[in-house]
């Protein structure tokens, strides 16, 4: 369904003027009666229904005559119809109403009902009659949409080029694994889209569903919208972050026009694994193994990405064991189950903050524990393994918290000055430590304990 609204001028209601088409008339009449009832002025009226067109999903389309050639301005507006004359100066400018630039939008669209654009080539030549023109600035500036149809089946076989690898094309699961390679599942969604866009403009082309045999539209069909709840399928898997809107509607409503989708399915946000019921409910409903592993995987991945200026040193613990494990399922050194195995042990882990033992005295601090992990890295390059290192970081990370938390002021994090103190303190901290402890810290560590610390603190300290 195509959503459109009228926009038209006030109509002639002076005593004594008369239409012949007066029927017609009397329908105008009840029409604008019922505009200003809801808008209330004409330029609110003009107002709204512009705004709503620029900037709404609805209307679709706005129906005019004589109206929006000049002053109107939709970077979005990709199709323009023509059903009466138009010439000259006049004909450009109504084509230009479609030739903006915008995010998603690769042609402007021309339906010529009354064949004006015969005219093209006479409003052309005055164009380029004036002094300042450039004939490079016409190139390519209207071209048949059968230029582009007939791009369709390559981009339909450089679609299927990218599972060149997978023999069975009816094993789905096949598919997903191949597109665990982020690389490739990029060159997938941009060859699915350009597959996408152009079938679109294939299918509102008259000769193409004409001239092409309908076993051939049929396989398009079907293979778009495997393609596309493919799409869906590995965003979940691998917890893909990547902003479909450009062409999500357009691709959903090409498939529920021309395809169908038979039953419903709602995709929402992704689930937190901290959200434990809900997540486990997910990874239920994921069939077999290696599925369960990979969505379990990647989304804690995502978290620990999320995390990771939080406490550094714990996440990069577990981003390692976790690659670890998703590279030994990749290069079939283990198997789905002991895959699975190892990243619930992760994800537990990192939901739980288990796996990484710290000193007794900064047990209940998360700040100290994660300044713990900074200064605990450094001083185990001096002296690997040493009990005696742990106490002496724990002890210097509740130094720095101490530092910070008295130095803190309101919106401390956009501060330099107020940074530049906590640094100036930290530092003597560390000099101390240094002097104390006879630790030999370079000034590249000390300046690395510094600026991880604080960096820590702007996220967690307010």
């Amino acid at each position: 369904m195509v959503t459109s609204d009228v926009l038209i001028s006030p109509p002639d209601v002076r005593e004594g003027e008369t239409d012949i088409y007066k029927e017609n008339a009397e329908a105008v009449n009840r029409f604008w009666t019922a505009m200003m009832g809801k808008y209330g002025t004409e330029r609110e009226y003009n107002k709204q229904i512009i705004n709503a067109f620029k900037n709404a999903e609805t209307p679709e389309i706005i129906i005019v005559v004589d109206k929006l050639i000049t002053g109107f301005d939709a970077p979005r507006n990709t199709v323009l119809y023509l059903t009466r004359t138009l010439k000259d100066h006049t004909l450009l400018q109504a084509i230009a109403r479609v030739n903006r630039l915008h995010e998603g939008k690769e042609f402007g669209y021309i339906i010529d009902y009354r064949g004006i654009l015969e005219n093209l080539d006479h409003a052309m030549d005055l164009y380029g009659s004036l002094e300042s023109f450039d004939a490079d600035d016409l190139n390519g500036t209207l071209q048949d949409i059968s230029s582009e149809i007939k791009k369709l089946p390559q981009r339909y076989s450089e679609l299927w080029d990218v599972f060149n690898e997978v023999k069975d094309k009816g094993d789905e699961e096949k598919f997903e694994r191949l597109l665990a390679d982020e690389a490739l599942r990029v060159m997938f969604y941009e060859r699915f889209s350009a597959f996408a866009r152009t079938f679109a403009i294939a299918l509102s082309s008259e000769n193409f569903l004409q001239e092409t045999p309908q076993n051939k539209i049929a396989k398009y069909r079907t293979d778009l919208k495997f393609f596309k709840d493919l799409r869906g399928s590995v965003q979940r898997r691998y917890a893909e972050i990547i902003d479909f809107s450009e062409y999500e509607s357009k691709i959903q409503k090409l498939i529920d026009t021309h395809v169908g989708t038979g039953e419903v399915e709602r995709i929402t946000e992704l689930i937190n694994i901290f959200d434990k019921d809900k997540f486990a409910e997910e990874i239920e409903k994921q069939v077999g193994d290696a599925r369960r592993a990979d969505t379990i995987a990647h989304r804690t991945k995502r978290t620990i990405e999320e995390r990771m200026q939080e406490d550094p040193a714990f996440y990069m613990r577990f981003s390692v064991l976790l690659e670890e494990a998703i590279r030994a399922f990749k290069d079939e050194r283990i198997q789905a189950a002991e895959y699975l195995k190892r990243v619930k042990d992760v994800m537990n882990s990192v939901v739980n903050k288990t796996g990484y033992e710290t000193p007794e005295s900064i047990k209940y601090n998360d700040a100290a524990k994660a300044y713990y992990g900074v200064v605990f890295e450094i001083l185990d390059l001096h002296k690997t393994g040493n009990e005696e290192f742990k106490e002496i970081a724990a002890t210097t990370a509740l130094a720095i918290d101490k530092i910070i938390m008295s130095l803190r002021i309101v919106n401390w994090t956009m501060n330099t000055d107020c940074q530049n103190q906590m640094r100036n303190r930290i530092e003597d901290c560390l000099f101390e430590l240094k002097g104390t402890k006879g630790i030999e810290l370079t000034f590249d560590e000390i300046d690395s304990i510094m600026d991880q610390c604080i960096d820590i603190a702007k996220v967690r300290v307010l």
